[in-house]
């Protein structure tokens, strides 16, 4: 079995809760913690900051939606983020919401 965490939305008035709360995550042997997309946050900036701050979890968008950028834009994000996590990068792609897109 497998386990994931939510990272939440991530704002300068939480960055060192849930920073906190991904290393101890981390520490414990979780597998995976999701960044989602939504209203307040795009998935790939909050695990480029947490990348430098996690040692083995795999950082997971949940989802990119499709339509907010372009595919290449999404490659280069992704293949980024892929190096700067030393391969511990999971890309999740989806359509979203029509109020989202």
């Amino acid at each position: 079995m497998k386990l994931g965490i939510e990272i939440g939305a991530f704002g300068p008035d939480n960055r060192e809760v849930l920073t906190e709360w991904v290393r101890h995550a981390d520490r414990l042997g979780v597998d995976l913690a999701f960044s989602a997309e939504a209203w307040w946050s795009d998935a790939f900036t909050p695990l480029a900051w947490l990348a430098d701050k996690t040692e083995r979890i795999r950082l997971a968008t949940g989802i990119v939606q499709v339509t907010a950028r372009t595919p290449a834009m999404t490659a280069m994000s992704a293949l980024t983020l892929h190096d700067l996590t030393d391969g511990r990068f999971v890309l999740g792609l989806g359509a979203s919401g029509p109020q989202v897109v």
